[in-house]
């Protein structure tokens, strides 16, 4: 019999999908310890990169899990994570690994999403459902540019096994950014056309948006959360998509009052709610609504009313393409994703 994944319910992906029968193989790459003893995980010497998953063939990572012991305090913006789908030479997912399990600052932190969670205990479980199709060939690495070893990295990398995959599938992808700060425009009114707003993503094929983590350090007082959403289609000078406002765009509303961990958005990380200063994750994902695209998108956001703030933001941008895709921008060198000092919060101003 030929396995071919289905166009319906890749790796039951949903719940009415569990029933159907389907023609495919289980299959994992994880650190268990080949010996037959307990030290099922990977050490890690500093500057080396190891492979996780070098998979031949066709199919679809369905769950990937990770736990890692390091002494490094920043070892989450200083781990990279990267994935290649069918023999690409530039990586498709390329992103400091706390960030891309939903976490930014380097915070190992617990909360629920229905694609990611950091998982009890203090959130040190790191899970993705993230589906990831691949035709050819699947390699997923990580990358220490800690100053120390990785003691031990455990992780599971759970997939499916076709004889060949079905056509019209996007590739898995996801990049970080960061701006540190935003240069802001204090005078500014207005803002019709979306100039200096902070970049969320900027891609180029045919796909579609399915969310992002934003991670801001607010290093004034005031809120910060007056930025539209403003997301330009398939090289659309004026977006066609844009919103009223940070905590709209996050389905939330009059500020993020408390945490809260929804399947598709939330608050997973909250600042000082009396002046809105400190770090914040917030999250959207667009599971129930992914924004296609054609030949580009553009996914933008004000950093306060019409850019007129000065923070620290950073994000990770997910979505489905074709191949080719656009190739990333150089990841920032270790000194310039370490997350900043809670020092020097200037009182009231932008």
């Amino acid at each position: 019999m030929k396995l071919r994944s289905l166009p319906k319910g890749i790796g039951g992906s949903s719940l009415r999908d569990l029933a159907r029968l389907r023609d495919c193989r289980r299959r994992r790459a994880s650190s268990w310890d080949r010996t037959g003893g307990n030290a099922d995980y990977l050490r890690i010497p500093k500057g080396a990169t190891v492979v996780l998953a070098d998979i031949k063939g066709a199919g679809c990572v369905t769950h990937i899990w990770v736990t890692i012991a390091c002494e490094d305090k920043c070892y989450l913006r200083k781990i990279l994570l990267r994935m290649f789908w069918d023999g690409e030479a530039n990586p498709s997912v390329e992103v400091p690994i706390g960030d891309f399990f939903g976490m930014g600052h380097a915070i190992c932190k617990h909360f629920v999403s229905l694609p990611l969670t950091m998982s009890p205990s203090r959130g040190r479980g790191f899970n993705c459902y993230f589906p990831m199709p691949f035709a050819q060939s699947a390699r997923i690495e990580v990358e220490n540019q800690c100053e120390t070893d990785v003691r031990a990295f455990y992780y599971y990398v759970d997939y499916e096994e076709y004889d060949e995959l079905e056509e019209g599938l996007g590739r898995f992808h996801a990049t970080w950014h960061r701006e540190n700060p935003c240069k802001g425009i204090p005078e500014a009114k207005v803002n019709l056309m979306g100039e200096e707003n902070y970049l969320i993503l900027d891609a180029e094929g045919r796909g579609h948006y399915v969310g992002c983590v934003l991670s801001v350090h607010n290093l004034h007082t005031g809120w910060y959360g007056e930025g539209d959403d403003m997301i330009f289609i398939d090289g659309e000078d004026k977006p066609s998509l844009v919103g009223t406002g940070t905590e709209d765009y996050f389905c939330s509303s009059w500020g993020f009052g408390e945490e809260h961990f929804a399947p598709h958005h939330g608050v997973s990380l909250m600042g000082i709610t009396q002046d809105w200063t400190g770090k914040w994750t917030i999250y959207r994902f667009h599971i129930q609504d992914p924004i296609q695209f054609q030949k580009s998108i553009k996914v933008t956001i004000e950093h306060g009313h019409a850019n007129d703030r000065s923070e620290d933001y950073s994000s990770v941008a997910y979505w489905y393409q074709t191949e080719p895709h656009k190739k990333f921008r150089p990841m920032l060198p270790v000194e310039e994703r370490l997350p900043r000092e809670e020092i020097g919060i200037v009182k009231s101003g932008k």
